[in-house]
């Protein structure tokens, strides 16, 4: 039934297309003949590049991965209280934007800047193809703005780190072994009920393995404090834990396919990518040169057109 669903919306997505351009020629004709005006035929004209565009933006997600949900990890930079600041505010931006789309989110962890901001926090994200919107913000994201804690009032510029892993559901097959695995528990903090404080809920989980490329021994440390229980909290740090082995996994993929297709142009996931400069009124993305005035808007989740512009440029490497 899911086949079928798929294939069901590509040929309904297509015959839109054609029905579209179809008509958009049919104006051209009635426009010639002044029976209808210029502004209806650029009403055509539009709607036809918004149906064509939006077959072509789900074109370039058409990895395994892209349909998964995600997990979306916020760090704080060097910096101290102005970068804690900086990571909550596109934490922030990232719950709107999940927000507007109509997607089930959950806090798995949140640790609180030292006075303000946050360390550290990560968000799942659940619905339709979430990663493959999403993993266009991997990164280190800057701001440069004039800080509200510093007192000579200097402009000031911040780094946060996003990382985003694809949420494994049960079509995904990982294999953990579960002897490789070690436990710590403690006090959770930030957000949450009366509960976190007072007992060990949160726990720290340690994964060691061996990379079978290279024989070098690995470990994975994931925290998870979402749960007010914590074999809750247990549960949920395994499936996080599948879904960054599964990352790794993708990321070899993308390795080898980097190596055969080495004319192409390359994406370094771990630099910089998009700069917000509040006080110049602009965010720009460096990978597409793909940049806004609306500040403001962006803040508030409004990234659509940035992802387009990523997904356009390199969703169908």
């Amino acid at each position: 039934m899911k086949i079928i669903r798929e294939l069901k919306f590509w040929v309904n997505s297509y015959n839109k297309v054609k029905s579209a351009s179809e008509e958009l020629e049919l104006a051209f004709d009635f426009v010639k003949e002044d029976i209808i005006s210029e502004e209806e035929v650029d009403k055509q004209y539009n709607l036809a590049i918004k149906h064509l565009e939006e077959l072509e933006l789900k074109n370039m997600l058409r990895r395994e991965e892209d349909k998964l949900g995600a997990v979306l990890k916020v760090n704080a930079g060097a910096g101290g209280t102005e970068s804690q600041d900086w990571a909550a505010m596109l934490f922030r931006m990232y719950q709107r934007w999940c927000e507007n789309k109509n997607y089930k989110t959950t806090i798995s962890n949140w640790q609180d800047g030292d006075d303000a901001g946050i360390k550290t926090a990560t968000i799942q994200v659940e619905g339709d193809l979430a990663y493959g919107f999403l993993k266009s913000e991997n990164g280190v994201h800057r701001l440069v703005r004039v800080s509200p804690f510093n007192a000579q009032g200097k402009r000031m510029t911040s780094f946060a780190s996003v990382f985003v892993v694809p949420l494994v559901d049960d079509s995904i097959d990982i294999e953990v072994n579960t002897s490789d695995i070690s436990w710590d528990t403690f006090r959770s903090s930030g957000a949450g009920g009366q509960n976190v404080n007072k007992v060990e809920t949160g726990v720290r989980l340690h994964y060691t393995y061996k990379d079978p490329d290279t024989g070098a021994e690995q470990e994975i440390v994931i925290e998870n404090t979402e749960s007010r229980s914590q074999t809750g909290n247990r549960e949920n740090a395994i499936r996080l834990l599948k879904s960054q082995l599964y990352e790794i996994e993708l990321e070899k993929r993308r390795a080898a396919q980097a190596v055969i297709e080495a004319g192409k142009k390359k994406i370094e996931w771990g630099s910089q990518i998009r700069s917000y400069v509040f006080d110049d009124r602009r965010v720009k993305d460096h990978r597409t040169n793909y940049q806004t005035s609306d500040v403001n808007g962006v803040m508030d989740g409004e990234i659509d057109d940035f992802i387009k512009a990523y997904l356009m440029e390199y969703g169908g490497d």
